[in-house]
């Protein structure tokens, strides 16, 4: 089938938003709230295990702070928390301090001149990815993705399909029409239930992932001058990016 439009995930695939956004920002929220919680590189690492924040930072309780005393309010505290987590991230996005990884914004304006639709999938909220849309791309951005799905628009978040069966029908196209980009294996898994070829970009916390199934993983989408490395996959001749060529060439494939 004729590609139609590129669905991607937000954290991690857009840009490196984990480590030195969110994390900080969880951090931040605690702190504010005087929890003696903080959660570092190595643990954050594992907590991406679980997706969707409100439900990170329940796990984070049942599994490494069983000494905590849920107070009578515990829900709506995470409730409050994940707020001021969003905040301080939105911050921290403001301040420059999140750019899109190499290729992003190049293969989202080559996707736009083409008229290839684009859409989110993600189990962030909407406010995150509408702050890191308005202030690593442009103040207009949103206007840019026909569809975004985030956040608890769906009941069960990745690596359940939901996200993506929501963006799908929204959209109106079959998976054969589409290709998905991610950069973990709960996201690929997701992908791939809702039988979307995806293209894998790696981070420092998803590297050693299992990527078994997707159409190639690559350390990022490329730039001109910053050619990608083909990490697993078909090889690929005469190209240093990923463009709509090559997503073509890979959508096609079996």
């Amino acid at each position: 089938m004729t590609l139609k439009a590129l669905i991607f995930d937000v954290d991690g695939t857009l840009a490196d938003t984990e480590r030195e956004g969110h994390r900080l920002a969880f951090n931040r929220a605690f702190a504010e709230a005087r929890l003696d919680w903080e959660w570092d590189v190595g643990l954050y690492g594992e907590l991406l295990a679980v997706t969707g924040g409100k439900e990170r930072m329940r796990h984070y309780v049942e599994r490494y702070r069983p000494d905590y005393r849920k107070p009578a309010d515990y829900d709506a505290l995470v409730v409050r928390l994940h707020a001021a987590k969003t905040r301080h991230y939105t911050d921290l996005l403001g301040r420059g301090g999140i750019p899109l990884r190499p290729g992003v914004r190049r293969l989202l304006e080559e996707a736009r001149h083409a008229g290839i639709r684009l859409a989110i999938a993600t189990t962030t909220t909407p406010d995150n990815v509408s702050a890191l849309l308005r202030y690593a791309i442009s103040a207009d951005a949103e206007s840019w993705f026909e569809v975004i799905g985030a956040g608890d628009v769906v009941a069960d978040k990745k690596p359940a399909p939901d996200i993506y069966h929501h963006v799908l029908e929204s959209l109106k196209l079959a998976p054969a029409q589409c290709m998905a980009f991610e950069d973990s294996e709960n996201g690929l898994r997701s992908a791939r239930a809702a039988e979307l070829q995806t293209v894998i970009t790696v981070n420092d916390y998803t590297r050693r992932h299992d990527f078994h199934g997707a159409a190639i993983v690559l350390d990022h989408l490329g730039e001109p001058d910053q050619a990608f490395q083909i990490l697993s996959g078909p090889p690929v001749n005469g190209t240093r990016i990923l463009n709509l060529a090559l997503i073509r060439q890979l959508l096609s494939s079996p």
